[in-house]
């Protein structure tokens, strides 16, 4: 009679999966990057008990709003191409329509001085095509206002403050030879990059006014 033989048992011990699924999870969690919406790049005020009260003169303040269409106006005109906010804003912003001599804005110089501080081809274009006295008086008093309706749609409003953006990198980045692209890559904790980029911004600080939403639209 045959001997039957011993075999090994062919069962596969699992204990230890379980040990090994969860160190596998773990190491993918700490490992992997989650991609995150950064949304718009703006730090808001303090808010306030009280707005302070700022008059500001009608030909200081440069309009745009959306209306529940979508429709794009600039100073109550409807344009059809939102790209053409860009050079309007830089017009509007380096007007240079009435320069005060004396008055000194935050950063310590005069409209004077920040215009004698542009390069040339800034200089020369402002001479030429601009000092409207109904357009705003020089940098420090231009305000871009924005408003929206409740109906504009989001990817419209995104789409126009980038155009307003541009426009102040576009001054900036021409101040210090640079175009818009490479001012707004300046790397700020560069003690070089920053300081092209304290030049480009100095005496022309980025003002843009959000108005408060109408409730047209829905």
């Amino acid at each position: 009679m045959a001997r039957k033989r011993n075999r090994e048992s062919t069962e596969v011990n699992a204990g230890s999966m379980a040990d090994i699924a969860f160190l596998l999870l773990i190491f993918f969690l700490v490992t992997t990057q989650i991609a995150t919406n950064k949304g718009l790049t703006m730090v808001l005020p303090p808010k306030l008990d009280e707005p302070p009260e700022v008059p500001l003169n009608e030909k200081n303040v440069f309009k745009i709003q959306l209306n529940s269409l979508n429709n794009i106006l600039v100073e109550e005109e409807i344009i059809s191409d939102a790209t053409q906010i860009r050079d309007l804003v830089y017009d509007f912003v380096l007007n240079f329509g009435q320069l005060n001599p004396t008055k000194v804005g935050p950063d310590g110089l005069t409209d004077g001085q920040v215009f004698n501080s542009l390069p040339g081809t800034m200089q020369s274009y402002i001479r030429g095509k601009l000092g409207s006295s109904l357009s705003s008086d020089s940098p420090r008093k231009a305000v871009v206002s924005l408003k929206t309706d409740r109906g504009s749609s989001y990817e419209l409003y995104i789409q126009v403050m980038d155009e307003i953006n541009a426009a102040y990198y576009r001054i900036y980045g021409e101040r210090v030879g640079l175009t818009a692209e490479q001012f707004r890559k300046l790397n700020r904790n560069d003690p070089r990059q920053r300081m092209l980029y304290e030049d480009g911004k100095r005496g022309i600080n980025k003002a843009i006014s959000l108005a408060e939403p109408t409730k047209i639209g829905g």
